[in-house]
């Protein structure tokens, strides 16, 4: 059975400033998504799934479903805000959708197969859709889940702060804890030439990273079963949340509960490719110039979809 790819992209994109899963960065107008799906076809993947808001379905029609035709069959889920929330809460006083762990439980009526889980606005590499096509076609084991973890290094942006998913694991690449950091920054020094050391701030201050310390970008892979799981958690964070029209359920909720609670372990596969991806509107001609550069080197051929 082929996997499924899901993509997270019903972001409103507010630090962006706009619909960033949609920009254009590739030589001849390709969005990050479109390298995301290439990879994936290559690496054996059978379906995608848009996991979006329910404005932006037309759009993403219009771009993808042209040039996916007889590639990989496609589907839509909708992130709408009530989706999966318990009935008795009755309406919930938000503007924005519930975070990624929600937007993967929208995936769940249109998931048949073990899935990858990624962000639309991050360059992976297709290293790491090959790594995890093959645990998803491969691996037997159903409460085995998987994530690529990249150098918290190689994510920052020159251009603000950032979020990522901070990992620990044990010594057989087994992850033991994934804590959402919501403010990771390389603190700058006055030393000319020399590189800040990076942090994370929170309440009570700032706490050093090491370079290498791997870091979830949202790659993950799972089995189905994780459906049933995430639903049960979702319903508890909905209903300890309703009054925090703020709160965002995490995968990695949903993952560190898992190995908690023993009901599931998590493989990192550790990459050292490049990642690059867009928070800032500064970021985008870095990201622009990074993909010129894979198409001069013979990375992808100069019309992905030709």
């Amino acid at each position: 059975m082929k996997p499924t790819l899901l993509i997270l992209a019903a972001g409103m994109g507010s630090r962006y400033g706009g619909i960033k899963q949609l920009d254009q960065f590739g030589p001849h107008g390709e969005t990050i998504i479109d390298y995301s799906l290439y990879d994936a076809i290559r690496a054996g993947f059978g379906k995608v799934v848009f996991i979006i808001r329910q404005e932006l379905r037309a759009d993403f029609e219009a771009i993808f479903l042209p040039k996916l035709a007889g590639k990989i069959e496609v589907d839509f889920a909708i992130q709408a805000l009530f989706s999966y929330v318990p009935k008795e809460l009755g309406t919930v006083q938000r503007t924005k959708p519930w975070g990624t762990g929600h937007a993967m439980l929208c995936a769940k009526d249109h998931t048949q197969t073990p899935f990858a889980v990624i962000n639309a606005d991050d360059f992976y590499g297709a290293e790491a859709f090959q790594v995890m096509g093959d645990f998803l076609q491969h691996d037997t084991n159903d409460t085995l889940h998987a994530m690529v973890g990249y150098q918290v290094k190689n994510t920052l942006s020159d251009f603000g702060s950032v979020s990522r998913g901070v990992c620990a694991t044990d010594d057989h690449d087994n992850l033991t804890s994934v804590i959402e950091r919501t403010k990771i920054y390389r603190k700058p020094v006055d030393t000319e030439g020399q590189e800040g050391i990076i942090v994370y701030e929170e309440a009570d201050g700032l706490t050093p990273l090491a370079p290498d310390t791997p870091v979830s970008m949202n790659f993950w892979g799972f089995k189905t079963g994780v459906f049933e799981h995430t639903q049960q958690q979702f319903e508890v964070y909905a209903r300890a949340n309703v009054d925090n029209p703020k709160a965002e359920f995490y995968i990695p909720t949903i993952v560190t509960q898992l190995i908690q609670t023993n009901e599931g372990a998590c493989r990192v596969f550790r990459s050292h490719s490049e990642w690059f991806g867009v928070t800032y509107p500064e970021d985008k001609p870095t990201v622009k110039k990074s993909f010129q550069r894979l198409h001069d080197n013979g990375t992808y051929p100069d019309q992905l979809w030709s």
